[in-house]
């Protein structure tokens, strides 16, 4: 696969790891025969690290042997979160640490989670771009306060606590985005 042709959310080998890409720039030449430059914010899917691959155009990365598959929330234990593939109902479990990030947007009934599994063994989990969440926790809002952009903490349904604007109340359903952990809007 080359340079120009990687996108969000591809998974490549580099130095015989998979690595999933997350971010992406285009540097253009400032000199004649000179080459476009793609920089990757990459992050290894088995051990989790963030790296930089930095690639000319023409160069490129081999594609991994690598597979999402849509699965559903079991259950938690102490130490590892159970998960259900729903085409083959085969189960994948994952210690609490490696899904710390995505825990707290987690909640049963949640849909668009992916596998992401890698020489058929699950070795994390995607949840989508957003999610709606209930919020269980906040200060009331002062009347007269408005007009203003100000926010305060709100805790939700998973325990995340995130800043919300000023008239939210508890009881109300928000977007979150999952990737900054920032409110979006209401559900």
């Amino acid at each position: 696969m080359q340079a120009k042709e990687i996108k969000n959310g591809s998974v490549v080998v580099y130095n015989g790891a998979p690595f999933i890409i997350e971010s992406i720039s285009v540097q253009s030449p400032s000199a004649r025969g000179a080459a476009t430059l793609y920089k990757f914010r990459a992050r290894n899917i088995v051990s989790k690290q963030k790296t930089d691959i930095t690639l000319k155009g023409a160069e490129s990365l081999e594609e991994a042997d690598f597979q999402k598959r849509p699965v559903n929330i079991m259950y938690a234990d102490a130490s590892h979160m159970h998960f259900l593939d729903q085409h083959d109902y085969q189960q994948y479990s994952l210690p609490l640490d490696e899904v710390e990030a995505e825990r707290n947007y987690i909640k049963e009934g949640l849909e668009g989670v992916l596998a992401l599994i890698y020489n058929e063994e699950c070795v994390g989990i995607q949840v989508p771009a957003t999610v709606e969440l209930l919020v269980t926790e906040c200060d009331p809002g002062v009347k007269g306060n408005s007009a203003t952009s100000r926010t305060k903490p709100a805790t939700l349904e998973t325990g995340l606590v995130i800043q919300v604007p000023e008239y939210l109340k508890q009881g109300e359903t928000i977007k979150v985005d999952t990737r900054s952990g920032d409110y979006l809007s209401r559900a």
